[in-house]
């Protein structure tokens, strides 16, 4: 009798780590669209890092803004103090050009297809959220399939307040062939 009740003990002591830890460290998430392509596809699971501070170009779990019944998946473009600007489809934060490597598929692909305009349409920060640099507490957010995200540019969705990030999506879980990790 002590045997099981030692060994119910561990079992729910081990559940308690695993619900402490879905809430406070790992959140699963669920890529719904195209906006993430091809650096996440639609369908595709992964896990988020609740902990530790968020990164330009850290893949992240938001809640929405323009609806807070939805999440969405975006990169952080813009931390704040940035001024973020976007020129013959280069991206330039505090007036210096960035590399964008995690682009360069889809910009070859957009180039091959002999599409007139940019992948990434020119604005300036203060053009598409009406601020010149990112405020405290706020992020700017761009899908990798620039064409067709959802996104800070759009006034409907704009800033995201830090409070709205859920974590940092780390890790590719599903399905299978995509396990690793999230560049």
């Amino acid at each position: 009798m002590k045997a099981l009740l030692k060994d119910l003990l561990g079992f729910f002591i081990l559940i308690i780590v695993l619900v402490l830890c879905r809430i406070y460290v790992i959140a699963p998430i669920q890529v719904q669209g195209e906006s993430m392509m091809p650096t996440l596809s639609d369908g595709e699971k992964a896990l988020a890092y609740r902990l530790g501070n968020i990164k330009r170009f850290d893949v992240v779990p938001l809640v929405a803004t323009d609806d807070p019944s939805l999440n969405y998946i975006k990169r952080v473009i813009g931390i704040p103090g940035d001024r973020i600007s976007y020129q013959q489809d280069q991206l330039f934060i505090n007036g210096e050009k960035v590399s964008e490597t995690y682009l360069d598929q889809s910009k070859e692909i957009w180039k091959n297809l002999q599409y007139e305009e940019p992948f990434t349409e020119d604005f300036t920060l203060e053009e598409v959220t009406g601020f010149d640099v990112v405020p405290e507490g706020y992020y700017f957010v761009l899908g990798d399939n620039r064409r067709v995200s959802k996104d800070s540019r759009d006034t409907d969705v704009g800033l995201i307040p830090k409070d709205n990030i859920i974590g940092t999506a780390k890790i590719a879980i599903w399905p299978p062939s995509q396990w690793g990790l999230i560049q």
